[in-house]
């Protein structure tokens, strides 16, 4: 297995933990987890290669659906030794938006040979799984949560493409992007780190404003 590679299958793994215990926060059978795994696994690369317009990943090759449902599986049966399964869900999807957007940045290069794009793929290949898990469970898009999301996917694919395009080898490119991703999702989840909201004018609700 090539370097890259593990990068995409431990994205993919990630991914379906998180959505796997999204499941279990809402009591579902072994199936729903198998279900919440693969929608969130696939997610984001379902979304980038749509979008690049080449071959869906998991249906030139359906290791992926296996490493999903491996994975439902075994949170089934131990979802319940973990006490905050909401932060451990957090966590995790840290983990996975930091391989995700490398992974995807990487992807996009190679397919446009555009920077911008391989940034953006970036962006939306780490965090459209979580999106769309947290929207079919029902619970708080982690978009909505105050701290930083998206500005971590952006900065891990930005790291990579900026080395990359510096001519560094390909894993001497891609782990930088993937601490700098996971670093500022960490401290964002560790710390509080956000950035200023929106404010509407003194005596205004925001849901006044046309």
């Amino acid at each position: 297995m090539t370097p890259i590679l593990f990068l995409d299958y431990a994205g993919i793994a990630v991914f379906a933990a998180t959505g796997a215990l999204a499941a279990s926060r809402k009591q579902m059978d072994i199936i729903g987890f198998v279900f919440f795994a693969a929608f969130t696994g696939v997610g984001g690369g379902t979304v980038r290669d749509l979008i690049l317009d080449v071959p869906v990943f998991w249906v030139v090759n359906h290791d992926y659906l296996l490493i999903c449902a491996v994975t439902a599986i075994l949170v089934y049966f131990t979802a319940h030794l973990f006490e905050s399964r909401y932060r451990l869900l957090l966590w995790l999807d840290a983990m996975g938006l930091a391989a995700y957007c490398v992974f995807g940045a990487w992807k996009a290069m190679m397919v446009t040979g555009s920077p911008v794009i391989a940034v953006v793929m970036g962006m939306i290949t780490a965090s459209f799984g979580g999106i769309l898990r947290d929207l079919l469970a029902g619970e708080p898009s982690v978009l909505l949560r105050p701290e930083i999301y998206i500005t971590a996917a952006l900065a891990g694919a930005g790291v990579y493409t900026g080395l990359h395009l510096m001519g560094l080898p390909l894993m001497a490119a891609a782990l930088p992007g993937v601490a700098a991703a996971f670093l500022i999702r960490a401290g964002a989840l560790k710390f509080g780190w956000s950035f200023p909201p929106y404010k509407a004018k003194p005596g205004r609700r925001p849901e006044d404003i046309p």
